[in-house]
């Protein structure tokens, strides 16, 4: 979720826009953590992923939740449980899957990090490390989407929308915006021609 790109009248929808702008970041990390499914399938079967792209999908997923989606989900998080104290259990769990997330990732990226410098790195714990990042995340959208995101819809008011869009820092998306890092480059295009339609994705 970012400031870049035109906001729409909250007149003509009826699903307020960072919550479908919200939505579309959990489609779009799906679609990176299935190219990572996909790139360890073939690690698994002794195939040749492509170790830059997979350690450029990981960066991507930890800057920009971290820089951009994190901190509006802060913020939303905060006035729904002020509005809805029934939440604090599912809402501190999110949270601690937020640093379970990030440390795994971490974790993950320094195994590609030693492969692609020709350090000796077991088999068994890049498969392990990638199995936990892809599970935890996974889950982890699929909460979000069931049980936050409806109820935030249902309860914040302009003023608490006003004040998770004041959360997001300035900037564009460097790998769906529409100045695409160079880096980051082969990866879109990877993203874009093995997407799934956005309409079935949860």
């Amino acid at each position: 979720m970012t400031k870049a790109g035109r906001k729409p009248s909250r007149s003509s929808v009826l699903i307020p826009w960072p919550v479908r702008a919200w939505h579309r970041d959990h489609v779009r990390f799906a679609q990176l953590l299935d190219f990572l499914e996909a790139q360890m399938d073939a690690f698994h079967g002794g195939g040749d992923p492509d170790y830059n792209l997979i350690r450029d999908a990981v960066l991507y997923l930890q800057h920009y939740a971290g820089r951009y989606h994190h901190p509006c989900e802060d913020v939303a998080f905060a006035r729904l449980l002020a509005r809805d104290p029934k939440m604090e259990l599912p809402i501190n769990r999110l949270l601690q899957e937020h640093r379970v997330i990030a440390f795994a990732g971490d974790q993950l990226r320094k195994h590609f990090d030693n492969i692609s410098g020709e350090v000796v790195v077991k088999r068994a714990a890049v498969e392990a490390a990638a199995a936990t990042y892809l599970v935890y995340y996974r889950h982890h959208l699929a909460q979000e989407e069931t049980n936050v995101l409806p109820r935030a819809a249902e309860l914040l008011t302009e003023e608490d929308w006003s004040a998770v869009v004041a959360a997001i820092p300035p900037g564009p998306d460097p790998l769906f915006g529409d100045d695409v890092e160079a880096r980051f480059r082969e990866l879109r295009s990877m993203i874009m021609r093995d997407r799934k339609p956005e309409a079935h994705r949860a």
